[in-house]
């Protein structure tokens, strides 16, 4: 870890680190994007944060090139894995494996 950080930009560009920015992001902003943006669903909220995280990671880490479009579609592709990742652990977080509540669904 460099200079006592808990995320870098080689972090955030790797599924794990990504997904835990993502949940974070989006658990303590979708609040107010259901209150000024009620059409936009929250995982569709989730991919578009996971894309900005994945492109500014990217240009951080000295892509290329900012203007070639295969930076940019590629974080697309990456960030539908992404969010589904930080989606999962939000399911975990409120639906734990081996709580009885789930009744054998998460084992």
């Amino acid at each position: 870890m460099e200079g006592g950080q808990l995320f870098s930009w080689d972090a955030l560009g790797t599924m794990a680190g990504a997904s835990l920015l993502v949940y974070f992001v989006v658990q303590y902003t979708k609040g107010l994007i259901d209150r000024f943006a009620l059409w936009l669903p929250t995982d569709v909220y989730a991919v578009v944060v996971a894309w900005i995280v994945l492109t500014l990671a990217q240009l951080a880490m000295g892509a290329s090139n900012a203007l070639d479009w295969r930076i940019y579609v590629l974080a697309l592709a990456n960030a539908f894995l992404v969010a589904a990742a930080a989606g999962q652990m939000q399911h975990k977080a409120l639906k734990p494996p081996g709580n009885n509540n789930n009744k054998g669904v998460d084992k």
